[in-house]
């Protein structure tokens, strides 16, 4: 789908301490960049790394409320549920995290169990927009529940988008862990399924330029069928999250598997 761009707004729904990035440092890649190289194993929620989306939506086309309940580190595992139960004006509940500082240069990687199920999204993704005093440039993984075996990959440059491309995921995204990354530089973004190299841009004008906050999540669309399939809920669902890391540009790799231990 050339997706209409729910996150367009998303900022206008939180409080304005969430939306307020840290001071720029000279070293980092990007202005406005406050987060340096880290691996998340997810042995614990650590609160001063990640900030959980609660009690608002990003749009009508969104239905579910995200709910801090939806969201728990178990047996080193991150989970985000999506489930029936009302909260606000939305009849489900779904869950969103999102760091608190803002990355730039470097490679982004998670090893990540999608959910299944038409009209659902599993996303793992970058983003930054016009409360953060910036354009709307976004990197996506999305996996729409509703057909597994792909993971569609997308970037927003200046709230513009067009720039879909789908990569198989062998065996189904949702039936066992899979790893996912991306090695974003200034004139070149590349993105890795299970360390393999399955989309390249050189379009510089296809690049985002500013630094972004790193997002997981899971939600529904009772609205979006055409791009996410018909909603059909069956019982609740979720994404799993065993593993993240960013490694800044020039830095060590994170874990031995990395690819960015592979990077010339």
């Amino acid at each position: 789908m050339k997706a209409t761009r729910y996150r367009g707004l998303y900022c206008l729904a939180l409080a304005a301490a969430l939306c307020l990035g840290g001071p720029a440092a000279s070293a980092m890649a990007q202005e406005g960049a406050n987060g340096t190289s880290f691996m998340d194993d997810f042995d614990k929620f650590d609160q001063k790394i990640w900030f959980i989306s609660n009690g608002w939506n990003n749009g009508a086309h969104q239905n579910c409320t995200w709910s801090k309940k939806q969201v728990k580190a178990v047996d080193g595992v991150l989970r985000l549920t999506f489930e029936k139960r009302k909260e606000g004006d939305r009849n489900f509940v779904c869950g969103e995290v999102q760091t608190r500082k803002r990355y730039g240069y470097g490679t982004y990687e998670a090893r990540i169990k999608a959910a299944e199920g038409s009209g659902l999204n599993s996303a793992f993704f970058t983003y930054i927009g016009p409360t953060n005093k910036k354009p709307h440039d976004e990197i996506d993984f999305e996996v729409l529940g509703k057909n597994t075996a792909k993971v569609q990959l997308n970037q927003y440059v200046s709230a513009k988008g067009g720039n879909e491309f789908f990569a198989d995921v062998p065996g189904g995204a949702h039936q066992g862990f899979n790893d996912y990354a991306f090695i974003w530089e200034k004139d070149r973004l590349r993105y890795y399924v299970n360390g393999e190299l399955v989309h390249e841009v050189n379009d510089v004008a296809k690049i985002p330029v500013n630094a972004q906050k790193i997002f997981f999540s899971l939600w529904g669309t009772d609205t979006l069928t055409d791009w996410m399939g018909t909603f059909v809920y069956k019982e609740p669902t979720s994404i799993e999250v065993d593993r993240v890391a960013f490694t800044a540009a020039g830095d060590e790799c994170q874990f031995a598997e990395s690819v960015a231990c592979r990077q010339d």
